[in-house]
Order: structure tokens, then sequence, then C-alpha cells
């Protein structure tokens, strides 16, 4: 019998690719944003490390126009310390000249007397729609230097092709074909700091403050009462709503209707009655009635004054939502932008569109860049037309998502109006606390309640199941939860295995028709265990559904746990201190260790987000030889202007290199180079108030998940009684690529490596290779994922 043919190989690796010759130059343009300087950091590494020539462009398209010392060769040293920085180094302005042809042949000779055909433009739709149009110009500019004597032909040969690539760099997130641009995460940070500061003051006086943030177009009124006010843009608006579980939310998309007014403050007087101390209203700037009449901060700061009598003050954030240090969100999403924006122009021809690199879910995407241009113009367009619907359309199926989740949770029926379902539906948190689990636990009860069922918590996880620790839980009861850190329900990591018998007589008691648990591996352990036993207690023949909860993200089924990022973000605070301090210092090494169990996600991403020159993870097994050869490494850095380490270690990457001989093998092995020193991160990681991610992740997953488990309780309900046995019924709903999923949980066992608690393929694993290439360490990167151009209408696939 015939060898069955090899299957040929078609992964493509970055050692297969080449910059020599090349020269690249990186710019950023329009309003700065946080994470900007890991984005120029990355595409210079990245050039440099596939030999291309790269250059800064400082202050934007008119330092291209000025030319002179505005362009400048980068060095691997130049971009160090840049990560922690808010704004942009390089520097940015709106340049008037670049907008006629004159300023853009100018800016054409500059490059043209530097070789430089590739620019990496970080700015936002104006700024890319310019360096569009330089494109197109490109040959024609050429020709008219070489007619007027500045360039000759081989000049002009030799610089016969431009290449763009755009990265979207805004606070606005305003840009169609991406779900996030860099910055938006980090004035999600800013703005939710403030609300968070601002609440405990309103609290104390039941006082309405008015916070008018003018550097952007977004207002956030927080009322009783609190009014946040920003001039930011209509997604943070959203956002912020979602995240401080804002009572009321205006923005242009969505007009209120006639007699608005009477309903918010019949709103607002409710929730007072309700013995709740503080309500929140966010108004976008440019938000409207359904009159085209404005709707702004001072005329809800009068009417709630005039109609309720409340306190209110009025305070302006201003740019502080521009300012600050980047989120490691942000971080890690420019350092893969950047990275993927090198690759796209190394592989860029003569036919290549110019592109823009973009997030789409969790995946880095290619797309035509004039494609998402002119979609963002349709928006625009479509908000001048008052074609509302269509606007929310077109900025993409995370604005909906975003939308429709608010919708669902502020919409607070009579008890008269909500459908009469009958069912019960429980809810516990299961494992360690993870913050993000409150606000999980929040959207659930409220949306479940919206459903018409009647929602039950159950304290301490599976243990206060079995102990019969279960009460009906309220709309009111989980007012406030979702900027609290921790698990309020009470979490525990025990199983439910050998109390089978008292949580089916639970179920019973209780007549609990449903069951949705939150949390980390014991939740994910536990519902396979009483899936499993179905067969053996008809109580558990319900529909169960889990939501990965936990800081470690060693959850089968999802790229993303609630409760990773706010992890992530304390690791990478805690990471800047200390880099701060061995700057201080000179010749220092510090060793941090992060927590995880088995699961290398927080100290790979962290690492990533901090800058870090080694991290130590169980799933990248390393011995002696590895252990010498980054001490090494570190030895020739501190011949360099950068003269400090920082090597991150998961908890258990090895039971003997453990942090201990780590340090004491470093502290030996760098005498009279440099000395060591270790730090165990510890707890702190799991504390906290939830980041603005975690927050609307665990809103946006929870209320998912109980839209599913009431499709699924009506399919289920025969004969009068609630009865599933099937596995499509025992899920867990994660985050996969590009799209929110349900998994059976039973067909997840074949992905899971239940001694060490992790799943046997991780996607973060591919983000370890760019993050050695940063630290300057020569390694393999499979790049076969990049290279496909997309459109603009085909790179999300539809939710199942």
């Amino acid at each position: 019998m015939a060898a069955a043919p090899k299957r040929q190989d078609t992964r493509k690796f970055i050692e297969n690719l080449s910059g020599a010759g090349k020269s690249i130059a990186v710019l950023t343009s329009g309003g700065d944003a946080q994470g900007m300087n890991a984005a120029v950091r990355a595409v210079v590494r990245m050039g440099i490390y596939v030999e291309a020539k790269v250059y800064f462009i400082h202050e934007g398209y008119q330092g291209m126009v000025d030319g002179g010392d505005n362009i400048k060769e980068a060095t691997w040293e130049s971009v160090s310390s840049m990560l922690q920085v808010g704004g942009t180094v390089i520097g940015s302005a709106r340049c008037k000249e670049f907008r006629g042809r004159e300023g853009r042949l100018k800016a054409a000779h500059n490059l043209v007397q530097r070789g430089i055909t590739n620019l990496c433009v970080i700015g936002g739709d104006g700024s890319l729609t310019g360096a569009n149009l330089f494109r197109e110009e490109w040959s024609g500019l050429l020709e008219e230097l070489l007619q007027q004597g500045l360039i000759d032909e081989e000049a002009a040969r030799s610089n016969s092709e431009l290449h763009i690539v755009g990265m979207v760099g805004s606070i606005d997130n305003d840009f169609c074909g991406t779900d996030m641009t860099i910055g938006t995460d980090s004035a999600l940070h800013r703005i939710i700091e403030v609300v968070d500061a601002i609440m405990t003051t309103a609290q104390s006086h039941q006082r309405t403050f008015v916070l008018e943030c003018v550097s952007v177009c977004v207002c956030v009124c927080v009322c009783v009462c609190v009014c946040v006010c920003a001039c930011v843009c209509r997604y943070l608006a959203l956002v912020s709503a979602l995240a401080c579980g804002a009572d009321w939310v205006f923005i242009p998309e969505m007009p209120p209707k006639d007699g608005w007014e009477d309903s918010m403050c019949q709103k607002l007087s409710e929730n007072r009655a309700d013995k709740k101390r503080l309500n929140i209203i966010i108004v976008a700037e440019g938000a409207i009635d359904s009159h085209n009449k404005a709707i702004t901060p001072d005329y809800i700061k009068d009417l709630v004054v005039r109609c309720l009598g409340f306190d209110t003050r009025v305070t302006i954030l201003g740019h502080v939502q521009r300012g600050g240090t980047p989120s490691a969100f942000d971080r890690v999403l420019a350092s893969r932008m950047g990275v993927e924006a090198v690759l796209a122009l190394l592989e860029a021809s003569a036919t290549t569109p110019a592109c823009v690199v973009s997030l789409v879910g969790n995946q880095a995407v290619r797309l035509p860049l004039m494609e998402c241009v002119q979609m963002t113009q349709e928006v625009q367009k479509a908000m001048d037309e008052k074609k509302f619907e269509e606007a929310v359309r077109l900025r993409g199926s995370s604005f909906e998502n975003n939308l429709s989740t608010y919708r669902l949770l502020s919409n607070r029926k009579a008890d008269s109006e909500l459908p009469n379902s009958s069912f019960n539906v429980a809810v516990l948190n299961v494992g360690a606390p993870a913050a993000g689990m409150n606000a999980a636990v929040r959207a659930a009860v409220r949306v479940g309640i919206t459903e018409g069922h009647k929602m039950f918590a159950v304290s301490d996880g599976f243990e206060g199941f079995y102990k019969g620790e279960i009460k009906e839980i309220k709309w009111g009861d989980v007012g406030g939860w979702t900027g609290q850190g921790g698990s309020l329900l009470g979490t525990k990591r025990t199983l439910p295995g050998k109390h089978l018998d008292k949580i089916a007589e639970q179920i019973k008691i209780h007549n609990i028709n449903a069951l949705l648990v939150i949390g980390g591996f014991e939740a994910y352990v536990g519902l396979l265990e009483l899936s499993a036993a179905r067969g053996q207690y008809s109580e558990l023949c319900v529909p169960m559904v889990m939501v990965p909860a936990t800081v470690s993200n060693n959850i089968p089924g999802s790229d993303l746990s609630i409760g990773s990022d706010t992890a992530l973000n304390a690791i990478t605070d805690t990471c800047d201190r200390i880099k701060q301090s061995a700057s201080g210092t000179k010749r220092r090494v510090f060793i941090i260790e992060t927590m995880g169990g088995y699961c290398g996600y927080l100290a790979s991403v962290g690492g990533l987000a901090a800058g870090a020159d080694t991290v130590y993870i169980y799933e990248e097994p390393f011995d002696i030889r590895d252990l010498q050869a980054n001490v090494e490494h570190l030895t020739q850095k501190m011949k360099t202007s950068i003269q400090r380490g920082l090597v991150l270690r998961n908890e258990n990457s090895n039971e003997n290199f453990t942090t201990d001989f780590i340090y004491q093998l470093y502290t030996e092995e760098g005498k009279g180079v440099f000395d060591c020193r270790k730090n165990i991160l510890g707890h702190m990681q799991q504390g906290g108030a939830p980041s603005p991610f975690d927050r609307n992740f665990g809103t946006k997953i929870a209320a998912k998940a109980i839209q599913w488990i009431t499709k699924t309780l009506k399919e289920s309900y025969k004969g009068g009684r609630v009865f599933t046995n099937s596995e499509d019924t025992a899920c867990l709903l994660g985050m996969r690529r590009r799209a929110l999923v349900f998994q059976p949980v039973s067909q997840l066992r074949d992905e899971t490596d239940f001694v060490h608690r992790i799943p046997k393929e991780q996607w973060w694993l591919k983000l370890r290779p760019l993050m050695k290439i940063l630290a300057k360490y020569k390694t393999s990167y499979d790049v076969s994922d990049s290279g496909q151009l997309e459109h603009v209408t085909r790179v999300r696939p539809r939710e199942a």
C-alpha cells in the first residue's frame, strides 16, 4: 500500500522575512492617545530586528514636511522606557501644510532623501486618510520632484513605491473595522477612576456632581446623584455607562422619546426611595432628543435641581482622559499592532492597498484602509441624516452589543409588565475571587428579572449550595455591585462531587430550574461533575452554563476570563514602579513572581505589557542552560545605556527552579555586573476594583448567558416541568478568537490538562516570541496568521 503523501508545511516564520535594504518611518498624528509609545516601540524594535532602518518622524506630518532634525534614525535604546509613558514621546501636530499638494511635495522630498518608502502612521481617520492620499499621489510627486531637479532618476526609480500601514490611535474608538483603538481602554480607566472617586463623596452627602470632560466628546452625569459630564465620544459614554452601572445614558445614536425628562426624574426619585444614595447619568456630546434639540450637561443639571431639588455640583475632567499611564490592554494591543504593521510593510507589493491593523474580538487583522475610512464616514453621514439605527449598525457589532446590553440592564420594568416565566434561576460564584465577578452577578440578576425569572443567589459556591445557603435576590440587592472587587456572594473552591445528593435535594427544595456558575477551574470541573451525574439525579437535568472568571485565565474554551485584565493591570503597575527603582539604582535586576498556578498567562502577557527581559512559565520548559543564557543576555544589556533588568516567573513554572533559586543564581552569576532583588506579588493580583474591561466583559457575557438560559428553559419545558439531559444544555460560554461561543463542557474534556489545570492549547503562547523579539532575543516566530487582507464586512462571523 502506498504511503500517504506528507502534508506540506505552509507555516510562515519571521526568519524568512527580511527588511534588509528597506527603510521604515513611524509617526504619530492628530490627538495623542495612551499606548502610542508602545506602538512606536514595537515598530522600531521589530523593524531593527528584521534588519531594516527605522526612522522617527517627530511632530507628525508637520515634521515630515519640515524635515531636518524632525526625521531621525531610531536605535534599540532610543525606545527604552517608553511603555509606561502616556501621550507620544515623538510628538504629534495637526499640519495644515500637508493638506495642500505643496506640503506633500516637501514631505515626499524629505522621505526620498533618506530612502524611506515604508510609512507607519499612528492616528485617527483624518491622519490615515491623509496617508492614503499621499500614497496615491506618490508617483506624481516623484515626477514633479524629478522635473524640478530636486531628485535624480536613480532616486526616483529606487523609491518608486510608497507602502502605507495604519494603526488607529484614538481615545474615541470611532474608527470602523476595529473593536478597540489604541488609547480607548486607558481613557476608560481615567473616567472610571474619577467616577469611582466621586461615588464615595456623593454617597456621603447625597449630592449631585456634574463632571464635564471637555477634551473629548462624552458627558458622564453622576447623580444623587452624581452627574459626570465628559466630552468624549459616544463609545466612551456608552461603555462608561455600562462600567458604572449608570441609570441613564444619552448618546446621539439613541435619542430619547418625548417625555424623557419626566421618565428620568421618576427613575431617579424611585431609586432614592429605594434607599439608593447614588444615581449615574451619562450624556455624550452631541446628544439630542427626538426633535433634534441638544441635550447638554447644564440642562440635565438644571432639570435635576428644578424637578427633584437635589444638591448638584459641576466638575470638569478635561484632558485627564487623554493622560496618565497606558493600561495593560493598550500596551499589549499597541505592541501586537506595531509588530503586525512591520510584517505588513515587509510583505507589501506594488498592488497591495494601504491597510490598517485592527483588532476584531481577540484577533489582530489587516483591513483595507479606505474601506474602514469610508465606513467611518458613512456613520457620520447616517447621523447627519438622522438614520440612527443605520449609524449603530455601521459602528459595528461591538458597539451594537454594548448598546443592546445597556438597554437590557437599564430598562427596569414594573412587576406587572414582567413576563411570567415561573422559572427559578440560581447564580453562584465558584473558585478564587476575581475582579468583575460582581458585575457579572449584577447583570445576570437584572437580566433574569427582566426575562421574568425569579433569581436566587447561592452563597459560598457549591459548599453553600449543599448547605442550603440559597435566597432570592432582587433588582435593588445588586445595586452598586459593578465597581466592587472580589465576590460579594462569597466563593469557595469546594467541588460538588461528594455532595451531589445534597445539591440535588436543594435544587428540589427551591425548585431551581437553571444554574449559572461564575468562576474558575473549579467551576468548570464542578459543571462537568453535575452534568455527568444527571443520569443519577434527575434534579440535575436542568440547563446549566458557566461563565469563566479567574485571574489565571486557565479555562478551556475561552481565550479570556473575567478578572485577568484587572490582575494584569496590577502586575503592570507594580512592574512600572519596580523598573523605576531599578533605573534609579542602576545595574539592578528584579525577579518578579506572579500567580496563575501552572498557567503562564499572567506572567507572559504581563511581561509583554511591562517590557520584561525574560519570562519563565510551565508551558515552555527551561533548563539551567536557558537560565545561563538569560544571565549572559542581561550582562550584555548592562553595557548599554539601559542598565536594568526585569524577569517574571510564573509561580509553578518549575518545581526546582524556584524564585529563590533563580534569584540566587542571578545574584551569583551577575556579581560585579549587576545585583539582584526579588518580589513575590501574591494575592494583590486578586484584589482591587475591577478594570473597565472586566466590568464590561463580565456584564456582557453574563447577560448573554441568561438569555441562553431563557431560550433553553423554554425549549426544555415539557409536561409541566423542566427536563433536559442533552450535552448541549450544560455549556461554557467563552470568547473564541472573534466571538462569544456556547460549548458543551463534555466536549471540552479533550482540550483540558486536568493535572495542571490548564487548556492543552493556549492562544497567548503565540505572543511569547513577540515578547522575546522586543527584548532583543533571536527567536523563531510563526507569523502564519498574518498577511491575509480581509474586508471590513467579513471580519466577524455571527456569534454562536
